[in-house]
């Protein structure tokens, strides 16, 4: 095996200012002068780098890519954060749109979740994701978390997004023909922004391609509904329909979070995702075999 392919695992067993001729001198572990303990605990960390293409794209959510660093062995998985900022805030919002309980709108009493679970921690996950090198999962975190701080900041006053298309009637803002045509353009072309995302996913796995292939027809219904509400009819089968599809979705979602911890403490259960990458080979595989 040629060292670049275990550039993560390198720094794990050599030995921390040991160089000889500026190459760096590796642990012998069977060799009694050295700390067992020490040597134990390298070897386990080691050991859990060295980890299957497989494994590797249920934690990153991404195909298994190599790194010149060994940044891995010293940042946590910051998918999980990502993740929950996003059932945090759609699970809510699903629940709103199917009427459950008296609740009714946008959610514009969740505003506070769409900006903080939303668009904080998954701008925050985006930007670890980045770090780590992992391109796919930084840019659909970092896209969703600027979706829930625009959609927090239109539904906030201050920003005075609605009401500016009625300044003499505040209270009757959101039935503003001209505001819903406006704003739903933004749920279209979120719906074009999944549909690319789902084609991507389709070399990680069925639950994470499952969750953009709903996200399509959701966004969808929504603009539908906005476009009614533009005409001033109401569309409640078209927004019942989507907070339907977007709970499907968070039910999706709360599974790969519950995967994504359990693999983070190393816990015995292993549970499926279904593993696409082994199917849908890289371009770069494909030319090796070649």
């Amino acid at each position: 095996m040629s060292d670049q392919n275990y550039a993560d695992v390198e720094k794990d067993h050599a030995g921390p200012g040991n160089s000889v001729n500026g190459n760096r001198q590796h642990y012998d572990l069977h060799h009694d002068h050295h700390d067992s303990d020490t040597a134990l605990k390298r070897l386990r960390t080691a050991g859990s780098l060295s980890i299957t293409p497989e494994l590797f794209e249920k934690i990153y959510l991404s195909p298994k890519n190599q790194v010149s660093n060994n940044i891995r062995s010293t940042f946590g998985n910051p998918t999980p954060l990502a993740l929950v900022g996003f059932l945090l805030s759609l699970t809510p919002l699903s629940n709103i749109l199917m009427g459950w309980r008296g609740a009714g709108g946008l959610g514009a009493a969740e505003v506070g979740a769409y900006y903080f679970f939303g668009g904080l921690l998954m701008i925050l996950g985006s930007f670890l994701e980045f770090i780590l090198g992992n391109t796919f999962p930084f840019v659909v975190f970092g896209s969703f978390g600027a979706f829930w701080l625009t959609f927090g900041a239109t539904l906030t006053p201050f920003y005075n997004a609605a009401i500016a298309y009625q300044p003499d009637e505040p209270g009757t803002a959101t039935t503003n023909p001209t505001f819903n045509a406006t704003f739903a353009y933004f749920q279209l072309y979120m719906g074009v922004l999944c549909f690319i995302y789902f084609i991507v996913s389709l070399r990680t796995n069925i639950i994470f391609a499952l969750i953009f292939l709903l996200l399509v027809p959701s966004f969808g219904c929504l603009t539908a509904v906005f476009f009614y509400g533009a005409l001033g009819e109401a569309a409640p089968t078209l927004q019942l329909t989507a907070g339907a599809l977007t709970f499907v979705i968070c039910l999706l979602g709360w599974y790969l979070f519950f995967v994504q911890l359990l693999a983070a403490v190393d816990f015995p259960l292993n549970l499926p995702v279904g593993d696409l990458s082994r199917f849908i080979k890289g371009a770069s595989e494909r030319t090796k075999e070649a």
